[in-house]
Order: C-alpha cells, then structure tokens, then sequence
C-alpha cells in the first residue's frame, strides 16, 4: 500500500510539474482567414512578441473556409491541452443566426481580443464611383445588378451590407471569396465592383493609389486615411449601429486548464504592447483592445447582441436571434 500511495504522489508530482512548464514545445496558431487578410495580418504582426513572451516558437496556420467556421471547429476538437489556439476575428459571433455553424466564442475561452478594426467601402482606383452616393445611386437604379466581394454568409462584407440595408436600399449581388485578401485583388481584377473590408486590409492598397475608399464605417474619420469621409455623411441612419467593427482575438477551448490559460493570456497581454505591433494598429487603423477576462467575455456578447439583431432586422438572419436566446438590445 506505501508502494501504491508513492506512485500516486509521484505521478501528481510529475502531472503539475508538466503543466508548469507549459508550453514544452511549439504551439499552433490558427488563422481563421486566408493569407493577406486584415486577419491574417493582425496574427502575424503579434505573433513574434507572443513567441518571445511564451519562450517557444508558434506556428502560424491559415485556415480559411465557411465564414471561419472550419478553423473554429478545428481548435474546439484539437485536445485540450493549449498547444492548439485560435488567432480569429468576429465571424463565429455570426454562425448562430447564419445557420453556418453552432459554434461561436460563447463555447470558447477569449485568451485576448487584441484589437478592433475599422471598415471601408472599397473600390478599385479607377472604378466610375467617386463617392459612396454614386455607388448607392447606381444600385438603386439597378438593383441586383452591382456585384459586391464577399467573405460568405456572416463575414464582415455581408454584415456591413445588412447594417447598410438598414438604413437605405441596398441590392446588390455578393460574390464570395475565402477572405478579404483574394477579394480585394478579385476586384482590382474587375471580377466584382466594391468590397466592405477592413480598413487593415486596404489601407496599403489605398495609399498605394490601387484602391478608393468610399467610406469608413465609423462615426468619424480615421487617422489612418484622414481624407475618407465618415459613412454617416451620406446615411445618417448608419449612427446608430457606430462604433462597429471587426475584431481580432485570441481563443481556445473553454476546458483547457487554468494554468495553461493564464500563460498564454500572460504572454498575449505582454505581446499587445509590443512597439511593432503597436505601429501595425496605428497604421491599418485599428483600436487596439488588449482585453480579456471577463471584459472580453462582456465585449464578446455585446458586439454578437447588437450585430446579429441587425441582421435579423434587414431578413438576412436565417436563424432568429430569439431561437438562440439572444435578447435584443
């Protein structure tokens, strides 16, 4: 029986002295859109100060496909052991009334929302519309007839689009692409006429003269492109959905251990005030949040509460908000 009582203490012994050297090897970072999205460039730019803070490298994973619903079920049935996170935006808060997917960050543990982007209405550079009124113009005099680059049901082109319905006529023919990166350059190709995306994944484009930025969907204009005018000079009605945006976060598995979630939201909290990440923001525009716990639990919530009764208001919602148990605002 001392026999016995040994091994146990020594195998509860060894169990807590392997979950205090987490992470023992590298750790997988799971992007939720495809390379050159504003996604995939917010991960990136974090990700070195994040794997200096952990002391052990992250590999970075693009994995695109169903709104982001492939890369979140990927990481909820990755073991729960931490060496498997999510680097994701929004789009899951969306899946619910989407009828893409049951998953959203309410199954999940938000390890840090890093940042919140601000979106644009873009065009290419030599595109016939100068400003978000000739655009709208156009799709009220041929409804359908305006293709708009999209991400797929609940991204963020679909749901500026029904925020924008909310507010005027807005008709138009969404052409889906896997991420904000191939629908840009599909529409400098000519395949669509105006991409909603986030600023962070235009902005470069923009400044580099390839690209027009119609509006930003934001109260007010934006350091990052000062010139652009807010969407609320031509649809007033928009106020009242502002500040929105897309988000940017870390996430995992609700029941990996505490310990192991303490570390990573120690090292993201530490990679958030990294100078060069805190350059990228500032230049692609975006807030940065550096925010978890509960806060981040409350943001999450809040952002899905307003969003989806958005679109549930327009009919774009296939799923009542209420079925979900999401009370309206």
């Amino acid at each position: 029986m001392n026999i016995f009582k040994v091994a146990i203490v020594a195998l509860v012994v060894a169990a807590g002295s392997a979950a205090a050297e987490y992470p023992e090897r590298e750790v997988l970072g799971v992007v939720m859109w495809g390379a050159g999205g504003a996604t995939d460039t917010v991960a990136r730019a974090i990700n070195p100060a994040a794997e200096e803070a952990l002391g052990k490298p992250i590999v970075v994973l693009n994995k695109s496909g169903g709104a982001g619903a492939i890369s979140t079920a990927f990481v909820r049935a990755a073991p729960a052991d931490g060496y498997t996170f999510l680097y994701g935006a929004e789009n899951p808060q969306l899946h619910g009334v989407m009828g893409v997917s049951d998953i959203d960050y309410g199954d999940m543990y938000p390890i840090n929302i890093l940042g919140r982007g601000v979106a644009v209405i873009a065009v290419p550079a030599a595109s016939e519309y100068q400003t978000l009124g000739d655009l709208l113009d156009d799709i009220a005099a041929n409804p359908g007839s305006v293709k708009m680059g999209s991400t797929g049901p609940g991204g963020l082109p679909s749901t500026i689009a029904a925020l924008i319905s909310n507010a005027t006529d807005f008709d138009v023919t969404a052409i889906p692409f896997d991420g904000e990166g191939p629908g840009l350059t599909a529409m400098l190709g000519g395949e669509v006429d105006f991409m909603p995306t986030g600023i962070s994944a235009a902005a470069e484009q923009v400044k580099a003269g390839n690209m027009r930025a119609l509006a930003v969907v934001n109260p007010e204009p934006v350091e990052t492109l000062p010139d652009v005018p807010s969407i609320t000079d031509t649809l007033p009605d928009m106020e009242r959905f502002l500040p929105w945006g897309p988000f940017y976060g870390v996430f995992v598995r609700a029941d990996v251990p505490e310990e192991v979630k303490s570390t990573l939201t120690e090292a993201f909290s530490t990679a958030a005030t990294a100078p060069t990440f805190l350059e990228l923001m500032a230049n692609r525009g975006n807030v940065v949040m550096n925010m978890s716990g509960q806060e981040a639990v409350d943001f999450l919530a809040k952002w899905q509460q307003v969003t989806v009764w958005a679109l549930q208001d327009t009919g774009a919602a296939k799923v009542s908000p209420e079925d979900l148990g999401i009370a309206r605002p």
